[in-house]
């Protein structure tokens, strides 16, 4: 059967982040690890996502993948095995987290934490006009996310003597037992059947929430754009990502700025790039233009003899950036050529050429270049 694509199965678009790739991967490898999830099939899913993982997550293969497909892997072999180069292919996740899935004990971590834990941060991107990214502007945009409930503000419970300490695992949101493996015995821990590794259970739960501590809510976002900020970047909207883990507080939302282009000016860095078109006869005799800028119109002496494809420099007029760094910007001159001469425009060209000087024509020293 053929093989699904890499991103598809992450749940991913092409122009993933890293941390992106690492937070799906992390995700389904928790959910469908054959450890935890016990349902035909699961197994399969598990190394489908650890292989995409391993591709998507190396920069690499990920440019290769994204080149040539499935068919760059094939007979390499380094897509095709899901713990190929021995844990590199797990990235900068915690190895005790892997450990523990399979053995139990032994990680740094337990993978039942019973305090407070922040949640992870989300992103999402939006598309401004060109010119407010030079001057600055305020957006807002819907968001949904899950918000402490007002109620009861994150406990669960209508009452904090409605949280007891679970009678199954004393607290400790882990079930300890002994199995037999190819190891010989082998004590693992797994969360607590009975509070779900919180540590706690709910004797009263929160009727607002139904005892999990948070509310599904859709809010207008504002944020603040400042002026000179660059395609890419991101603003931090403090509180608002994924929700937390047993009344822990939230993760932040980053809202990664993506710029329109301008139908005239074109942006590198801070620097702004400017074509102005000028007739043959101003590029001859020189002339002064008032040229637009990013922050408005300034006077430009065209000096005389300017030939085509001239680039004058504009200090100082590019882009004030967020750290107060200035660019210049740059006018490329495009010296147009009439096709449509009137009479008297004939007249006088052929007047410039008799009373041009006789010497060897510009093509003449040109073509005088190839001659041995």
């Amino acid at each position: 059967m053929a093989k699904r694509d890499y991103y598809e199965v992450l749940g991913l678009n092409k122009s993933a982040t890293k941390d992106e790739i690492k937070s799906a991967y992390r995700k389904l490898a928790k959910k469908y690890h054959p450890d935890v999830n016990k349902e035909p099939g699961a197994e399969d899913k598990f190394k489908e996502v650890q292989e995409a993982y391993d591709v998507l997550f190396d920069d690499q293969k990920r440019a290769t993948y994204d080149q040539f497909g499935h068919a760059a892997f094939d007979q390499a072999g380094g897509g095709g095995n899901p713990f190929s180069g021995g844990f590199g292919g797990f990235g900068d996740v915690d190895l005790g987290d892997i450990f523990q899935s399979f053995f139990g004990g032994g990680s740094r971590r337990s993978s039942s934490q019973t305090g407070p834990v922040r949640g992870n941060d989300v992103l999402t991107r939006v598309r401004i006009d060109f010119m407010d990214a030079i001057n600055g502007t305020k957006i807002q945009f819907n968001h949904t996310y899950d918000k402490p409930c007002p109620t009861c503000n994150g406990l669960g419970a209508e009452n904090k003597s409605d949280i007891h300490t679970c009678s199954k695992c004393n607290g400790s949101g882990v079930e300890t037992f002994i199995q037999d493996s190819i190891f010989g015995r082998v004590q693992s821990q797994r969360s607590c059947s009975q509070c779900g590794g919180r540590g706690k259970t709910i004797s009263n739960p929160c009727k607002t929430c139904s005892g999990s501590g948070y509310t599904s809510t859709k809010e207008k976002i504002d944020v603040t754009i400042p002026s000179g900020i660059g395609e890419g970047q991101k603003i931090r909207v403090h509180g608002k990502g994924e929700r937390g883990v047993n009344g822990g507080p939230n993760g932040d939302l980053f809202v990664e700025i993506r710029i329109k282009e301008h139908n005239s000016f074109k942006r590198d860095g801070n620097n702004i790039y400017l074509t102005i078109p000028i007739s043959f006869v101003d590029a001859t005799l020189g002339i002064t233009l008032d040229v637009p800028t990013v922050y408005g119109v300034v006077e430009v002496k065209i000096p005389a003899g300017t030939q085509p494809g001239a680039v004058l420099r504009l200090s100082g007029k590019g882009v004030k950036d967020v750290r107060g760094n200035i660019g210049d910007q740059y006018l490329e001159v495009e010296v147009k050529t009439p096709t449509n001469l009137s009479k008297a425009q004939k007249e006088a060209l052929e007047k410039y050429l008799e009373a041009e000087p006789k010497k060897e024509s510009f093509f003449e020293k040109f073509k005088a270049k190839f001659k041995r």
